[in-house]
């Protein structure tokens, strides 16, 4: 049979002490005597004793367990906040549990249960794009558990939330791309429920009218995000009496489907029709066509801004008593992808 590992109470009893004794020798307790700590010690890494961090962790009310939940891992801005995130935990001793929920927000509530189920110390989440409604969310505040929207928050004013400016970068975009002669722009949205979609229509809407323009509904097309929905957003946008010659991308992967659409038809791509994204996905770079421009939302810095919120929230709760905790607003500067040399507009 394998060998069980030691504990405070064998070493206790090998070197005739009480198990208070060896447990402050073993946390360095000013207490206890050099000779007396050095001798536990010495005994305790001939032994291979680990510490029982369940039996502390629960000592403590504690599982320094932060959950994280995202639509995909896979996806390329997802992994990178991840890897924001987990820095962020190492550093303060946390580790964390991850879960998927696909855009389903059936999902969602069973992995959020199955988080608390496993009684972790806070949650941080990307919303699935279908999500309308937060009552399993605001159940975990409830129970004294914080949760820390990211990238995909809510449109609620006492959630804790990180996210990149999209209004003020979509603006951006429009200017840009008037700049370079594109004056027929349209829009390939997300799911209209989705708070991010709705945010770029607003910013699509008073950018384009910045520019003393109305606004074309014709040029205003909807995915779910899927290929086949975007292929038959890019038919409807191309197949009005004046097409756009511009095209703004829900994101990176929404811009790749729509190029795929295009260069079928017979398009050429980025000159005949421009087409501007959203997060700056190093994959692009790879790509035949990448978007002649991309709002750069820094993924790895939303994740580790995000746990940094969470590590603060966390810290006070054991600092105060109150039950509530004023929201937390972490906007990260967007920026701006250029492409390199000279474009074609018309």
């Amino acid at each position: 049979m394998p060998k069980s590992l030691p504990t405070i109470k064998q070493i206790a009893q090998q070197l005739q002490v009480s198990p208070a004794t060896v447990s402050r020798a073993l946390h360095n307790h000013p207490r206890i005597g050099i000779q007396t700590r050095e001798k536990i010690q010495k005994l305790a890494a001939e032994l291979g004793y680990v510490p029982n961090t369940q039996a502390i962790h629960f000592k403590q009310k504690r599982s320094f367990v932060i959950g994280v939940i995202v639509p995909q891992i896979r996806e390329a801005f997802f992994s990178e906040a991840i890897s924001g995130m987990e820095t962020i935990a190492l550093a303060n001793d946390y580790t964390i549990l991850f879960g998927q929920s696909y855009d389903d927000p059936e999902r969602e509530k069973t992995v959020v249960n199955a988080m608390k189920r496993q009684r972790v110390d806070g949650l941080l989440i990307s919303l699935s794009k279908k999500t309308t409604h937060y009552d399993h969310l605001l159940a975990l505040e409830k129970l004294q558990i914080p949760v820390v929207y990211f990238d995909r928050v809510p449109n609620l004013a006492d959630a804790h939330k990180v996210f990149c400016n999209i209004y003020a970068g979509t603006l951006e975009m429009i200017k840009w791309l008037f700049k370079h002669q594109f004056r027929k722009i349209g829009i390939l949205n997300g799911p209209a429920d989705l708070p991010a979609s709705r945010e770029r229509m607003k910013a699509y809407i008073d950018g384009i009218s910045r520019q003393h323009l109305k606004i074309d509904m014709q040029w205003v097309a909807e995915t779910d995000l899927s290929q086949e929905s975007t292929f038959a957003a890019m038919e409807t946008l191309l197949q009005t009496r004046k097409p756009p010659n511009a095209i703004i991308s829900f994101n990176d992967y929404v811009h790749m489907d729509a190029v795929q659409w295009a260069i079928q038809h017979k398009i050429k791509v980025n000159q005949d029709l421009a087409f501007v994204s959203y997060a700056n996905l190093p994959i692009t770079r790879y790509t035949t066509y990448p978007p002649l421009l991309s709002l750069e939302q820094y993924p790895e810095k939303q994740g580790s801004v995000a746990m940094q919120v969470m590590m603060d929230l966390l810290l006070q709760k054991t600092l105060s008593s109150e039950e509530k905790t004023p929201p937390v607003h972490r906007e990260i500067p967007f920026g701006i992808a250029e492409p390199p040399g000279k474009l074609q507009g018309s």
